[in-house]
């Protein structure tokens, strides 16, 4: 007997489909066995395009391949905040303060990683710890805006101290000029995420041209000119095959870091 169902639901032509109200076997239709997919199967195709031209397989690239490892520990030897340790090492070691004793690079080295290494690192550490910073190595560029600040402030510090202590004054403005090249960071950091990586090695770069022009320089000057140069392409590609940063978020690091140190310390000389 069919039921009625006039009560409740429309009328419908397919109420009188003998073949749906029972009177009338249903006949599969037939499948091809190629094209029948199981309840528990999903079937997923990506297209390049609305021509419907398959996408390309991508490979991901694994974690500890070679070349990952190796970008890990440039970015870590080459962080920024040791930029500053870097340039002074240099500067009582390739230029006229070569002729200063022991202890006096000894202390003016302590004074720059204290001011540059330990505030920075100890301030970072609190804020991740309370939960304003969650990756120490500040990837994310929401997160940079304090610990940025706070790396200008201690190279404003390092460049007066070292201007108290009669510190050649090409050394004074390559701090001054470091702090520069953090304020265009920051200022950048709203809209894009610079490389400060590359903005610091270029830094350096720039320094041991700088030290290049003055009246005194070590003949190995020239060498670890062309080491640091060598070092900031590899920081450079490092960063970017890490994928932390684009190419031109690279260059433009470069541009910034350069620049920033090397007219301040013309200005100093």
């Amino acid at each position: 007997m069919k039921l009625d169902t006039s009560s409740y639901y429309p009328k419908s032509p397919l109420d009188d489909d003998p073949e749906l109200n029972g009177s009338a076997p249903v006949q599969p239709e037939p499948v091809a066995d190629n094209s029948v997919v199981t309840e528990t199967e999903e079937v997923t195709v990506a297209f390049d395009s609305a021509d419907g031209t398959p996408a390309p397989e991508i490979t991901p690239l694994p974690d500890n391949s070679f070349f990952t490892k190796l970008s890990h520990v440039l970015s870590w030897v080459l962080v920024p905040m040791l930029m500053p340790v870097y340039g002074v090492i240099l500067a009582f070691g390739l230029s006229i303060l070569a002729f200063t004793g022991f202890g006096v690079r000894l202390a003016f080295t302590a004074v720059v990683i204290a001011f540059n290494v330990a505030i920075p690192a100890i301030i970072v550490l609190l804020l991740k710890r309370i939960g304003i910073v969650k990756d120490v190595g500040l990837n994310n560029r929401e997160e940079r805006f304090i610990p940025f600040l706070v790396c200008i402030l201690c190279l404003v510090g390092t460049a007066i101290f070292m201007r108290y202590k009669m510190a050649p004054m090409w050394l004074v403005m390559f701090f001054y000029g470091g702090a520069a090249a953090g304020v265009v960071e920051v200022i950048v950091n709203r809209w894009w995420k610079i490389s400060v990586h590359a903005a610091g090695v270029a830094g350096i770069v720039a320094l041991l041209l700088h030290m290049l022009m003055e009246d005194y320089c070590a003949p190995a000057t020239e060498v670890w000119l062309i080491i640091s140069v060598a070092l900031a392409g590899l920081l450079g590609s490092a960063r970017i095959w890490l994928g932390r940063h684009t190419l031109m978020q690279v260059l433009a690091g470069y541009a910034v870091g350069f620049c920033a140190v090397f007219f301040t310390t013309m200005i100093g000389a």
